[in-house]
């Protein structure tokens, strides 16, 4: 999978995609980044990116001109894959492992960093194909929400992960939260490990799984347990 990425601060990806994971997955070819310099775009001489919005308003937005020509410039160089351009940004879809998912089926993507008081309208309208948002919460940009989606999607390309049946069983699947875990000690400061999870019995190992998942899911997210799998 190739993920460019369009931000006014490309060094802050540096520490996350060099590390756990991610960097694992660069290691064994799974994925590649591409960084690019919003400024590097701008026809401003002095490399602005933002100007003041028309109709007055408080802030600045983020000028049309430098993402078009960034997008348009990836968009000359991997013709073949047709990325999916996606927004980062407060009023997008927000995040789900379902979205997650569809991404990580995609060959490129291209993300775009919101910042200051938001974008051109011309940018959504013309090049965004999809907006996406972390949460109902505002951000100073759209850089730690581009590594919180990269983070969900790198994770599930095909062979990233050690276990490949660890995916099968996390939270959100079948929209229920992840049961209760334990490891060694079977006993810690008078604080036992459930006895089924010791017996060896798998069936009965499975079905107290699946009972403390939809009781977890039911106390913690209820709007997720009306579309649980009750099964």
């Amino acid at each position: 999978m190739r993920i460019d990425i369009v931000t006014i601060f490309p060094k802050m990806f540096s520490p996350v995609f060099g590390a756990s994971i991610i960097r694992i997955a660069q290691v064994k070819g799974k994925v590649k980044f591409y960084l690019h310099d919003l400024r590097d775009y701008t026809p401003d001489k002095h490399r602005k990116v933002d100007d003041r919005p028309f109709g007055g308003g408080s802030g600045m937005l983020m000028r049309p001109e430098p993402i078009f020509n960034a997008v348009e410039e990836i968009l000359s160089k991997t013709k073949k894959n047709k990325p999916k351009v996606i927004l980062l940004c407060p009023q997008g879809r927000k995040l789900t492992q379902k979205i997650a998912k569809d991404i990580a089926k995609e060959k490129q993507i291209i993300l775009l960093c919101g910042h200051y008081e938001g974008i051109d309208e011309r940018v959504r309208k013309e090049l965004v194909d999809q907006e996406i948002s972390i949460g109902d919460y505002v951000l100073t940009g759209g850089e730690l929400a581009a590594m919180v989606l990269v983070d969900s999607v790198v994770r599930l390309l095909p062979g990233v992960l050690g276990d490949k049946n660890s995916l099968n069983f996390e939270s959100f699947e079948g929209n229920l939260l992840e049961h209760p875990h334990y490891t060694r000690p079977a006993n810690f400061r008078n604080l036992a490990v459930p006895e089924v999870l010791l017996s060896g019995d798998h069936k009965k190992i499975e079905a107290w799984r699946k009972k403390q998942a939809l009781k977890r899911t039911q106390e913690r997210r209820p709007d997720l347990f009306k579309k649980a799998d009750l099964g």
